[in-house]
């Protein structure tokens, strides 16, 4: 009895089950996209997205508090899906359905679920895959959003291809290749492709911008270039796909005929060369997606063993044929410098193998990204690194002292310590600026260290006194100056600021734009044969408007009138003098233009602000004073703001003047405090008030009461140009033709704040002398 009553619920249960889906079949058959929009058969697209935009802004579940504004917006949106494109469109005016199961409402679909997932009956069953809430969610962590994309997917294309997914709800298609695409997808992953999905009903902005236009599509992205695949969904062709994605060049045959001019190429690619031995026949797309992503620093070559023509080759080296090994050669062909072996050659293995070995060890500074990232800038003062840099020539004479520069480096690795090479002939302006007597060194080798202090070029350095020979006693001086450096780096005592390096391995302009060219029509041709006339509508949106405009030009300027006296050529006279005017207006408008480059506030220091400014300071904070005269204010604030505009960014420090003909009294109070670093003449001396205090700057601290002293050089000090004229202040150019804006006393007067910027920084790092005072004077 038990057992009949058993079997008549599941009966009942069943045919309950067998009720709902019909009445979902049957809700899936009234769905009208007309209806929904509440627009006619005959509107244009216009007004179906008036309609949308207007139903999607009244039903949006974030704004529409009703119950089932949830079921209505998704409603609204699948509508305007099949209404939005043309082809679904067609195929549901004429067979009521638009190719795609049209589904049912969300509620419906909820009540249904929870009836029969008691009883644990699987949707496939009925033959629903719409529910989302069973769906497969391996796609979530690959979501890609607008933003997203435009700023972390594109630029990182340049480093690995990706592969993507265009989908979308209620896609019959997109169910069918889901267990093709998560195969291929984890696979591709491990390899180091990225993958990304964009569900077109949540992300349109970024579908329409790839260009896709139904669902489901698969597409490649590398160095920012899109490129769609057509092909049938299946293992081997996305794999293909993919690798037909990347440059051919990557990865170049190497056997016994040609293996040494691969290696001795490091000179001339200034790059590390990497021989990958393998067993496979052909190249590995491990193997092609680590050399695209490290092309730009290393150049890959790939033996297979089992080829005949490779034992010399894999004898040389002591090569194992069955398991797969990766050797890199910097500067000896002969041996190389690192070697790893595995039977199982990971992705994470080969990057941490080659990250460390991506540079020569003394590798030549070709342009300004290698110098970043070989001498990067200090981040403190205990984040110190340094650069020993050999400043030699090309050719057999300077081949000896590169050779001992070498093997110096090789014995004297460190990771706070880099030694690099450059040609003094291709970067001129680099060599000049660090050689400055030119005559000592002319033909001959010399080595510098340095440090670079920021982006915009400032460094410290020093210069070996001799010529850079590689003889003993070279090495002797210079490990003992290493040694030193470790201890006292203001051992770098010269400054200056380098130009950016040239790149010498760029191709020419006209290169470059050939390959821009040839890339655009390889696009353009890819879009004629596999884009639809959608996709095209841009290119030749662009090609008719050129062409209107140039026929429009034509027939304007046949039909223009040549006797027009407003198109006739102005007179000899009434041309010079309209240019006479103008140079005139030019001239007075250079003239009276104020800098803004290096502008930086700066504000007197009087009795109206001296408590606010100085006594009554807040704790941590500093006041920059800068001491001057009537006679050299305008000068000396001009140079005080280059000097001190980089550390305006402190939010500790202000910037104050003192007038010395106001306030001579109160500064001599001050340096009585430090009558060691600034000694004053005695008051009875008759030269007492003819000190020139001028170009002092004191940091002030007003909390603890103590203040540290920048002395002024002397035009003969170091780092003085007694010959050159630095033009700071534009307003020196409204003086009178013939005169000279730069006289030798408005340069000693700006020297006089030479080296204040590196002052500043041994400020801020509290490496300074302090002179403590009982109190604050008056003043006056």
């Amino acid at each position: 009895m038990e057992l009949g009553r058993a079997g008549l619920a599941w009966a009942a249960a069943l045919l309950l089950a067998a009720l709902g889906a019909q009445a979902a079949a049957a809700a899936a058959g009234d769905f009208d996209p007309y209806r929904v929009l509440g627009v006619g058969r005959s509107s244009s697209q216009a007004d179906i997205k008036k309609a949308y935009k207007r139903l999607a802004r009244e039903w949006h579940p974030d704004k529409n508090k009703d119950p089932g504004a949830e079921d209505k917006f998704i409603q609204i949106s699948k509508a305007y899906e099949i209404l939005s494109n043309e082809e679904k469109r067609a195929n549901f005016d004429r067979y009521g359905d638009a190719g795609e199961s049209q589904g049912y409402s969300q509620h419906q679909h909820r009540q249904f679920h929870h009836f029969h997932e008691g009883f644990y009956f699987d949707e496939s069953f009925f033959h629903f895959p719409f529910n989302s809430e069973r769906r497969d969610t391996s796609d979530e962590k690959y979501l890609l959003h607008f933003s997203h994309y435009i700023n972390e997917i594109v630029p990182d294309s340049f480093k690995k291809p990706y592969l993507i997914k265009i989908t979308s709800d209620w896609c019959f298609s997109c169910i069918h290749i889901e267990p093709v695409w998560k195969e291929v997808a984890q696979e591709l992953e491990v390899l180091g492709v990225g993958i990304g999905v964009v569900h077109a009903g949540y992300e349109r902005r970024l579908a329409h911008h790839l260009g896709a236009h139904s669902t489901p599509s698969l597409l490649g992205l590398i160095n920012g270039k899109i490129t769609f695949f057509h092909n049938a969904v299946i293992r081997e062709n996305l794999r293909q796909f993919v690798e037909n994605l990347l440059p051919g060049n990557l990865v170049e045959k190497i056997t016994d005929k040609n293996y040494i001019r691969f290696l001795s190429n490091w000179k001339k690619e200034n790059k590390p060369h990497v021989l990958l031995f393998d067993h496979m026949p052909v190249v590995p797309l491990l193997y092609k997606l680590t050399a695209f992503a490290y092309r730009d620093y290393l150049s890959f070559g790939y033996v297979y063993v089992g080829l005949r023509g490779t034992e010399e080759l894999s004898s040389q080296y002591n090569i194992n044929v069955y398991t797969p090994t990766m050797m890199i050669f910097k500067e000896h062909v002969d041996r190389p410098a690192d070697v790893v072996q595995a039977r199982d050659m990971k992705k994470q293995l080969i990057d941490d193998f080659l990250s460390q070995n991506k540079f020569l060890m003394v590798a030549r500074l070709t342009n300004q990204r290698l110098f970043q990232e070989l001498c990067p800038v200090k981040k403190s003062h205990r984040q110190r690194k340094h650069c020993a840099v050999l400043l030699t020539g090309e050719g057999d004479k300077f081949a000896e002292a590169y050779e001992a520069f070498l093997t110096f480096a090789a014995a004297n690795t460190k990771d706070t310590l880099k030694f690099v090479h450059i040609y003094r002939d291709r970067q001129p302006e680099f060599a000049d600026a660090l050689l400055m007597d030119e005559e000592k060194y002319r033909g001959k080798s010399a080595v510098v260290i340095l440090e670079r202090h920021n982006n915009a070029g400032k460094i410290t350095y020093k210069t070996l006194e001799e010529a850079w020979q590689g003889s003993k006693e070279d090495n002797f001086i210079l490990l003992d100056l290493l040694d030193q450096l470790r201890t006292d780096p203001g051992l770098l005592s010269s400054e200056t600021v380098l130009a950016d390096l040239n790149d010498e391995l760029a191709p020419m302009f006209l290169i470059r734009w050939l390959y821009s060219t040839l890339d655009y029509v390889s696009d353009c041709w890819d879009s004629l044969f596999h884009s639809n006339w959608r996709e095209m509508m841009p290119l030749l949106s662009l090609l008719f408007s050129a062409l209107f405009i140039l026929f429009g030009t034509v027939i304007v300027q046949a039909f223009s009138d040549s006797s027009d006296p407003r198109d006739s050529p102005p007179s000899e006279k009434e041309e010079t003098a309209a240019k006479t005017e103008k140079n005139d207006a030019s001239f007075s408008k250079e003239s009276n233009r104020i800098p803004k480059k290096g502008f930086v506030e700066v504000t007197e220091l009087t009795d109206i602000n001296y408590n606010s400014n100085l006594v009554r300071l807040r704790p941590g904070h500093m006041n920059v004073v800068l001491i001057l005269s009537n006679s050299t204010k305008t000068i000396l604030l001009q140079k005080f703001a280059l000097e001190v505009y980089t550390f305006t960014g402190s939010s500790s420090l202000h910037f104050s003047f003192l007038s010395l003909d106001k306030h001579r009294e109160w500064l001599e109070y001050l340096l009585e405090f430090a009558q060691d670093a600034a000694p004053i003449p005695n008051q009875y001396d008759k030269h007492f008030l003819e000190r020139d205090y001028t170009g002092y700057v004191l940091a002030l601290n007003g909390h603890k009461k103590y203040f540290c002293l920048f002395k002024p050089h002397r035009s003969g000090d170091e780092g003085g140009t007694p010959g050159s004229c630095e033009d700071y202040d534009s307003s020196l150019h409204a003086e009178a033709r013939g005169k000279s804006s730069c006289s030798p006393g408005s340069r000693s007067i700006k020297n006089k704040l030479h080296k204040l910027s590196f002052w500043m920084e041994r400020l801020l790092e509290g490496s300074l002398q302090r002179f403590y005072i009982p109190s604050w004077p008056a003043l006056d």
